[in-house]
């Protein structure tokens, strides 16, 4: 069977070098298992473009005996994968591992967070909540231990996207546990305060916020870390950059001009911080038809693009209109979970893969696709 996966490779080409995965070097190892389970070893440049992970597992799909894949991806510019990956260059020796960028004056390194994400918005409306939370699904459901901290003190809703508003974290041994559904570990002030309690604070009790939901939670050993920060420029982004060395930052727009602008503000706000901006989400970003697959701008088109080309940065995702996506988040099912196959859950997945291969400089676990 492990040559019937690679003629099927070979009909995915990777752009970047016109070339099928297999001759490019793309792929680099298969291993096929007794009981049709794939794992492919897949190295990933900042520059191949993300649909290139979606391609190779659908690729796979129709090949007669694959009952699953799983695909261990890396940044051959990032460093030396780990011990459980299968090797990335035959065995070659490794490149040294790419430094940390220097941390922000006064912000702290906390390992046991492992990788710290921060998901921002020029302005509110955006979807950057929901962005946030199917990030750190996405992620989580690759394997990795992923917590989610709700850094939006104004507007907190990731306990409802979540499906656990109204649960309290509980409190032991004067640590909070945080509270865990889907598979992250989350805490957020929307599970502390009453619903109905308006935020009316100043700076100073803000930064207390965050640096107690940093510090006092007992978040265990994690892999990722995402922090949802609420839109603007304002004492929550200062607080987190100067409280904690963050890893980098996503810029969530809509692609009309007025949420591209304030987006700018917010990228140039993170670059003055040292904070490294991984790149552009172009959200509510058109509408393709259920039934003919054609595809609308509803506000405008092109926004998220052009903001990421102005930066000299990557769109990292663009993420299409979908009929019922409301009611799922507002059920608290995230739509990489629900709704797996849908156009919307796609494009959060190929952001959740661009986001792991530019962070990691070790192997990365994408989920196992079953047919």
């Amino acid at each position: 069977m492990k040559a019937r996966v690679a003629a099927a490779l070979t009909s995915v080409v990777n752009p970047r070098v016109a070339k099928d995965v297999i001759s490019a070097g793309t792929v680099t190892s298969i291993d096929v298992r007794p009981d049709g389970k794939v794992r492919l070893a897949v190295q990933l440049r900042r520059e191949d473009p993300a649909t290139l992970a979606r391609d190779i597992r659908a690729a796979l799909r129709g090949v007669e005996g694959v009952t699953g894949v799983k695909l261990d991806i890396r940044d051959p510019a990032a460093g030396t994968a780990p011990s459980h990956a299968p090797p990335a260059n035959g065995g070659a020796e490794p490149a040294p591992a790419t430094p940390k960028p220097a941390p922000a004056p006064g912000a702290r390194e906390l390992p046991h967070l492992g990788r710290i994400v921060a998901v921002s918005s020029g302005k509110g409306g955006v979807g950057k909540s929901t962005i946030a939370t199917n990030l750190a699904v996405a992620i989580a459901a690759a394997g990795n231990r992923v917590g989610l901290m709700d850094a939006d003190v104004y507007g907190p809703n990731i306990p409802g996207m979540f499906g656990v508003a109204g649960r309290q974290p509980l409190v032991e041994g004067g640590r909070i546990l945080p509270v865990e559904a889907h598979g992250v570990r989350l805490i957020s002030l929307g599970s502390i305060v009453e619903r109905d309690t308006a935020a009316i604070w100043r700076g100073p009790i803000i930064q207390k916020i965050i640096q107690q939901f940093l510090n006092d939670v007992e978040w265990g050993q994690l892999d990722y870390f995402i922090v949802d920060l609420p839109p603007g420029t304002g004492d929550a982004q200062l607080s987190l950059v100067q409280s904690v060395h963050l890893d980098g930052a996503i810029i969530v727009t809509t692609p009309q001009e007025v949420a591209v602008g304030d987006a700018l503000r917010g990228a140039r706000m993170f670059e003055k911080v040292g904070v490294p901006v991984l790149g552009i989400v172009e959200n509510m970003s058109f509408f393709a038809c259920p039934h003919c697959g054609e595809r609308t701008s509803v506000f405008a088109s092109g926004g998220g693009r052009r903001l990421a080309d102005e930066l000299g940065l990557p769109l990292l995702a663009e993420i299409p209109l979908q009929a019922g996506l409301p009611d799922l988040s507002e059920a608290g099912r995230p739509v990489v979970l629900s709704a797996p196959e849908s156009p919307a859950a796609r494009a959060m997945e190929e952001l959740a893969s661009a986001v792991l291969a530019h962070l990691s400089d070790q192997s990365i676990r994408l989920p196992v696709i079953v047919d």
